[in-house]
């Protein structure tokens, strides 16, 4: 178990990451939660992978979480006359929903749904935003924009619109064989991918039915306009700043991920940060400055996890790239600002006795120079309310549950354990002076703050504070 930071690592397996033993030698160096991204390889490439990590969760007994990553309804171009041509800054260009060999009178556009959506003045940016178009024109049949920028449109290229709202499903059909895959698999998240409005997440959350946690992913603009209704939605958040990188300009994504980190702290929501963090080193030993200090910033803004994508997937240093991450996250979290930076968001603690104490825990246990905050949970309510604190001591989450347990593996600061549920309070002190010495968080002598529910097992009734000896 990784004790020597409290920000999480996400890493996508792919190509180079798929054998036996470099997903072991990945989850030495410090992944927490292993992303399956199901915009890539087939359903027997993951499945392959899925059985690994939990062939690999029974021989350490660690629990191990596993976010399934859907695809989405991506917009795309159709075929091209000569696989593709160049446009100049100025020139006009139309789109056609229908058509194949397209030029630039007639580009394939196979979705309805633009047309339907689109507006004059909207912009349009074909292959992650090097092309940009303005719309000038629409129809039921055509969508005429003139060039911005020009480049090269070649075949299925990804088309964004950050300005259209569109009547669009958050899952494709691609996506609902895909989740239904992956729940049967037991994936713990489910990643929805382009959601622009809340009725997009409670589409999904119906879809998965309880069977797994749902991520939203944060990469359309439109979604800021609803963005607390949609946190308050999710069980977990994803900065995804690639095709968010595209649709908004680059220098307002700084300030969108600080916001999207702030507010989902607020609301006590696990968030990662997602996209090129360690980026060069897909192709070399070690990060840029750049890069590295891109890392520190989400842990300095308290963020839960950070997220290898290609470093991971398909690059040529993919245990390096988790051990680069791991040591920039406990180097920032050792750093003298790193507490004052974090605590500077002053937490509102909502008027109930769960949140009170939960709050308080954080404080006894600095207070008493305690070595660990032992949270037992049936739901994991108690360890997100304690994680919110962002108490300066480990939190030993122990949940009889083992989806609870590889859910918190997510949590910042939660060390999370699978354990017999407790029925009495010796058992509880018992329970937790056995894992805090175990897991080498506490030695003989020492102090421990436990906090949990009476009756014990009862979901969402934290109501108990207790200080214990090791």
């Amino acid at each position: 178990m990784n004790t020597n930071r409290n920000a999480k690592i996400v890493a996508t397996l792919g190509p180079a990451s798929s054998d036996k033993d470099t997903i072991r030698a990945l989850f030495a160096a410090g992944v927490n939660v292993f992303r399956l991204n199901f915009s890539h390889g087939t359903q027997s490439d993951h499945a392959h992978r899925h059985k690994l990590l939990r062939d690999l969760e029974i021989e350490t007994g660690r629990p191990i979480c596993i976010l399934q990553d859907l695809q989405g309804p991506k917009i795309r171009v159709g075929t091209l006359e000569n696989e593709g041509f160049n446009v100049q800054i100025g020139e006009t260009v139309r789109f056609v929903p229908d058509g194949k060999d397209g030029t630039k009178e007639a580009i394939p556009l196979p979705h309805r749904e633009v047309f339907a959506a689109v507006a004059p003045k909207h912009s349009m940016f074909i292959d992650d935003g090097r092309v940009r178009l303005s719309v000038t024109g629409v129809s039921d049949e055509e969508i005429t924009t003139r060039v911005l920028v020009g480049g090269t449109i070649s075949n299925r290229k990804g088309v964004n619109l950050p300005d259209t709202l569109l009547e669009l499903s958050p899952l494709t059909e691609k996506d609902r064989e895909d989740l239904e895959f992956g729940l049967n698999l037991g994936v713990d998240y489910v990643a929805l991918s382009f959601v622009q409005r809340p009725s997009d997440v409670i589409e999904g959350r119906g879809l998965v039915d309880g069977r797994a946690g749902v991520m939203t992913k944060i990469e359309k603009p439109l979604a800021f306009d609803r963005i607390n209704d949609i946190i308050s939605l999710s069980d977990a958040v994803m900065v995804a700043r690639g095709d968010l990188g595209v649709e908004i300009p680059p220098e307002e994504v700084p300030g969108r991920q600080k916001e999207l980190i702030h507010a989902c702290r607020m609301s006590g929501t696990p968030v990662i940060v997602a996209t090129q963090m360690l980026d060069s080193m897909v192709s070399a030993p070690a990060p840029t400055r750049a890069e590295a200090s891109d890392v520190a910033t989400a842990i300095y803004d308290g963020a839960d996890a950070v997220m290898l994508s290609a470093e991971s997937a398909s690059g040529d240093y993919p245990v390096e790239a988790v051990a680069m991450m791991d040591r920039i996250i406990a180097t920032t979290e050792r750093h003298h600002s790193y507490q004052t930076i974090v605590k500077a968001l002053e937490q509102v603690i909502e008027p109930s006795a769960q949140h009170a104490i939960s709050a308080a825990a954080a404080q006894v246990a600095k207070n008493i120079d305690a070595k660990a905050i032992v949270a037992f949970t049936s739901s994991g309510t108690t360890a997100y309310r304690i994680a919110r604190e962002r108490p300066e001591v480990p939190i030993i989450s122990i949940t009889p549950n083992l989806d609870i347990a590889r859910q918190l593996a997510l949590l910042w600061g939660a060390h999370s354990i699978r354990s017999a549920d407790v029925t009495d309070y010796d058992q509880m002190v018992e329970e937790a002076v056995k894992h805090a010495r175990a897991d080498g968080f506490a030695e003989n002598n020492d102090q421990v703050v436990i906090v949990s529910g009476v009756p014990f097992g009862v979901p969402g009734s934290t109501n108990n504070l207790r200080v214990a000896v090791t």
